[in-house]
């Protein structure tokens, strides 16, 4: 008897041991900073590579100083970089958010279209922890919601302009849903929504990423992991749900998802658009992996974005 109480002593020791040391290793995992982030060079190169037709939009502006960038002071103290664009007589900004571990600078092309076709400012900023900006731990789009509403104030006073559309890919979209669900700053006179494959909430994408590249079911990593993060960020991962944030925004949003999307699966648009009130539109891209809708349909892309800024 004493044999096997000892035997079970070790495994529950061990196997707190594991639980809590995964714990501690799927939060670096998934919320820290990418070294690289703060190469520029190396985004910019990524950026030509991969857009090229921004390419000669971004060397215009850099030939009369027209891409600028700025350190702004957050709320909580940290300082966060951006980059913008003026237009000029334009009352529009478009605010554009970057996906997880990428920077301002992987959006440029989605910046591009704002101003070059569209006619708009544009603020670019890096997300907290991401880029040039300040931050220990990425906050998946939760934190950062309140990151881009100081934003949206400093854009005000940048631009002298009040009307704005907020566009963000994968977390970025995520941080898009999770600002629409808020109050806007006074300076807003009026206020639209993209959403490129963003996810549901930061539970739901963390659980299936976990059966998707480790096979490991949520209990009990997710909850020790969850209940981590909180202590340590001041966030659960349940706690971040865009999709109770989009319950509550009353402007027009366009949701836009890839159909073959595996690493925010298809399916969460679904609920999320659902759950959406008053204005909105849904486009499902065909055979497009996460992130790729403006790669693969640039021109419909765009077009889309036209429309989407005349709907009423």
């Amino acid at each position: 008897m004493k044999q096997l109480l000892k035997v079970l002593v070790i495994v529950a020791v061990v196997f707190v041991v594991a639980t809590v040391g995964g714990s501690f290793y799927m939060l670096s995992y998934s919320l820290s900073p990418d070294p690289a982030g703060r190469d520029t060079t190396q985004r910019y190169q990524r950026m030509a590579e991969r857009h090229p037709e921004a390419m000669p939009w971004m060397d215009s502006l850099k030939a009369v100083g027209g891409l600028r960038d700025t350190f702004v002071t957050m709320p909580t103290g940290e300082r966060h970089h951006g980059y913008y664009v003026r237009r000029d007589s334009s009352q529009r900004v478009a605010i554009v958010l970057h996906g997880w571990r990428n920077s301002a600078i992987d959006i440029m092309h989605i910046g591009r279209v704002y101003h070059q076709l569209l006619g708009c400012h544009v603020l670019m900023p890096d997300l907290h922890a991401h880029g040039l900006s300040e931050g220990d731990a990425i906050g998946m789009g939760w934190h950062e919601r309140l990151d881009v509403l100081h934003w949206m104030e400093v854009a005000a006073w940048l631009f002298g302009a009040g009307d704005f559309v907020v566009h963000g890919v994968s977390m970025g979209a995520a941080t898009t849903m999770n600002v629409s669900g808020e109050a806007m700053p006074p300076c807003v006179r009026t206020v639209r929504f993209v959403e490129d494959c963003g996810y549901t909430s930061v539970w739901d994408e963390f659980h299936y990423e976990m059966g998707e590249e480790f096979g490991l079911p949520a209990f009990p990593l997710m909850y020790t992991s969850s209940l981590l993060c909180r202590l340590r960020n001041g966030w659960s991962f349940g706690q971040a749900a865009p999709l109770e944030q989009v319950r509550r925004c009353q402007a027009p949003m366009l949701f836009i998802h890839g159909d073959d999307d595996h690493f925010v699966p298809s399916w969460m648009v679904h609920p999320l658009y659902e759950a959406k009130p008053g204005v909105k539109q849904l486009w499902i891209t065909r055979g497009t992996a996460h992130a790729k809708s403006y790669s693969d349909y640039t021109n419909e892309y765009i077009g889309r974005l036209q429309a989407w800024m005349k709907t009423p």
